[in-house]
């Protein structure tokens, strides 16, 4: 898993899934939960952060798991992981 996990589309969408993540928390630490009518800057920046990572992760599991199986399942599983993560705040707290 050492040398697939160091592959730019391996570990771009998990640095880009905290990156949503400390968007969010960051947000809701200085300002609270807030509702608005309209979504903010953060929330387009958010959307766009995970929007991303799903045509990077579609090309991750192309490209490597017929090469080496189970060492991108488990690195899909991460990225899942990280974007199940970002999205978790989003949802519990209803923003």
């Amino acid at each position: 898993m050492n040398i697939t996990i160091r592959q730019p589309s391996a570990f771009l969408p998990i640095a880009l899934s905290f990156a949503a993540l400390a968007l969010v928390v960051g947000y809701v630490a200085l300002f609270g939960v807030v509702r608005e009518a309209d979504e903010g800057a953060v929330a387009h920046v958010w959307q766009l952060l995970i929007a991303v990572q799903l045509p990077i992760i579609a090309f991750f599991a192309i490209k490597y798991v017929p090469r080496s199986p189970r060492q991108a399942v488990l690195v899909l599983a991460l990225q899942i992981m990280a974007v199940l993560a970002a999205c978790a705040p989003v949802f519990l707290l209803n923003l």
